[in-house]
């Protein structure tokens, strides 16, 4: 389980195709400090799984059922990616309850400067938008924020100073590919009352 507030921009040092997915290699001097083979790690919204982990760089294996389901499959060497590790439990709680479990991949349709920070416009499909709440969370490539507008088949985001420093969301370009994790709760939410019927 994870936060949605960004650690880390790692950068992809290596990829190469590894039993039909792909074994990538991640730089982040910071993140690497205490992790350990078979930790997890949150790359730019993907819970995967470390496999390796030697002078600041850690691994991990992308699966096939990954690389169909997030923008993992289109990272390319020298990419940079927003790294988080576990929650503790004693921790803050200071985005959202995120899991690393992508639900789409979504694309940027619109960035734009908002002084003194920035918005953004974020193209999904209706499988997305129907757990998107005016007001309420989302992650972005793992990072936590608040929806701030809804329209036909987009969302926007406005985005703080920090964040634009402390994610890969300064890279963004109309077109960049986007992994989109819905709110935990509205998931169960939707079960429950599907349920209740």
């Amino acid at each position: 389980m994870f936060t949605g507030l960004v650690e880390e921009v790692g950068t992809i040092e290596e990829i190469e195709p590894h039993a039909g997915g792909r074994r990538i290699v991640i730089a982040a001097p910071m993140v690497v400090t205490d992790l350990a083979i078979g930790d997890s790690v949150n790359v730019s919204g993907c819970c995967q799984t470390v496999v390796a982990v030697e002078n600041g760089h850690f691994t991990v294996i992308a699966v096939p059922e990954t690389l169909r389901c997030t923008h993992m499959g289109s990272l390319v060497e020298g990419d940079a990616v927003n790294l988080e590790r576990p929650v503790r439990l004693m921790d803050r709680l200071g985005g959202h309850l995120v899991q690393g479990h992508v639900d789409a991949v979504g694309r940027v349709r619109a960035v734009r400067e908002e002084p003194p920070g920035w918005w953004l416009d974020i193209e999904a499909g209706p499988d997305v938008l129907r757990y998107v709440a005016f007001k309420g969370s989302i992650a972005v490539d793992g990072t936590s924020l608040t929806v701030a507008r809804i329209e036909e088949g987009a969302f926007g985001v406005a985005i703080i100073p920090h964040t634009w420093q402390a994610t890969v969301c300064r890279f963004y370009r109309p077109g960049s590919e986007v992994n989109l994790e819905v709110d935990l709760v509205a998931r169960y939410l939707e079960r429950l009352v599907q349920e209740a019927r």
